[in-house]
């Protein structure tokens, strides 16, 4: 197939791509105006400028193609709320389904994110059945996500769209040039950790993701969701994790709740003052108390989800962000 890839150049997008040219696919990488796609710049494929909120380049790219992965997205947290995030992950989205069957494609893959569903804990952990229930947290990226994958979902439904949801947790992997795992490596690389908090979350390697899905986009069933998973696992079990891959110490302190809570009013205060980002806001402080568990179960069953260890995922990123200067790496080490 000649498959439309959005977002290419980003995390997901620089696995996938490599990913769909080892199964012989075609694949035109769809970038963002004035940015330069150093992932991927070297790989035998058709880039194409745009944006997702000019239907008119997105036209231009799809001339052609087959099948699209949608995983252009605005990630955000900082501020909670912006009309430019409701504008790429809603519009943009609508957008780019709109001119799928316009020009009548055959198979698409929306990236969604795992929270657009209900999580739960170690015993009984969320899955593709479960409301969302992230609402209360109060960040636009997931709110808008959820709505965009409600919008794919009603086309598939209402007009037919050929569309395919998947819902990847947090991600270890190469490529990680600004993801959540680069920021988490790099502090437990440097001692810039405190410690733990009392949550957890899913992790798993982004490379299993990206056989995931492309084995949705050549083979399932259009309407289906999968959440694209591996292990649960606390704070305090993936900061130890990281530390025995990176050889240093591990965060050792277990962070009470309130004084989690207490820092994250602090630092969200400050960074209003100042005009700039916090590294962490009160509203991630919040997330980082629940346990954000998730089952992979239908997506290892239906498209032969891998499940690669975690530490193994962790090196990979270590290794890449070593590779390619994104690390300060301590005493010539």
């Amino acid at each position: 197939m000649k498959i439309l890839v959005t977002g290419a150049d980003g995390f997901v997008g620089s696995n996938l791509v490599r990913e769909l040219l080892k199964r012989g696919h075609d694949v035109v990488a769809f970038i963002h105006h004035g940015q330069h796609p150093h992932t991927i710049e070297d790989l035998p494929i058709t880039f194409i400028h745009g944006d997702v909120l000019h239907p008119d380049t997105i036209h231009q790219a799809m001339q052609g193609c087959d099948g699209l992965v949608h995983s252009a997205a605005h990630l955000g947290v900082w501020p909670y709320f912006s009309e430019i995030q409701r504008k790429v992950n809603i519009d943009g989205t609508r957008n780019v389904m709109e001119a799928a069957l316009e020009h009548g494609l055959k198979r698409i893959v929306f990236i969604g994110t795992a929270n657009s569903y209900g999580f739960g804990n170690r015993q009984n952990p969320g899955d593709e059945t479960r409301p969302y229930n992230s609402g209360h947290y109060g960040l636009g990226y997931m709110d808008t996500k959820r709505e965009a994958q409600d919008l794919v979902l009603s086309m598939v439904k209402e007009r037919g769209l050929p569309a395919v949801v998947v819902n990847p947790t947090f991600m270890f992997g190469p490529y990680a040039d600004v993801s959540g795992a680069r920021q988490m490596i790099d502090r437990i690389y440097h001692g810039k950790m405190a410690g733990y908090t009392p949550g957890g979350r899913n992790y798993v390697a982004v490379k299993d993701v990206c056989v995931g899905i492309a084995n949705a986009l050549e083979r399932a069933t259009p309407g289906s969701c999968y959440l694209l998973g591996n292990q649960n696992m606390s704070y305090k079990e993936i900061f130890e994790a990281i530390a025995e891959v990176l050889g240093v110490a591990p965060p050792k302190a277990a962070i009470p709740g309130f004084v989690v809570r207490l820092f994250g009013l602090a630092v969200t205060a400050i960074a209003r003052l100042k005009g700039k980002a916090p590294q962490i806001s009160y509203r991630m402080c919040r997330i980082s108390l629940d346990e954000n568990f998730y089952t992979p179960a239908k997506a290892i069953r239906e498209l032969d989800l891998p499940q690669t260890p975690i530490k193994i995922a962790i090196k990979e990123t270590f290794d890449w962000l070593k590779e390619n200067g994104k690390l300060k790496i301590e005493n010539g080490g």
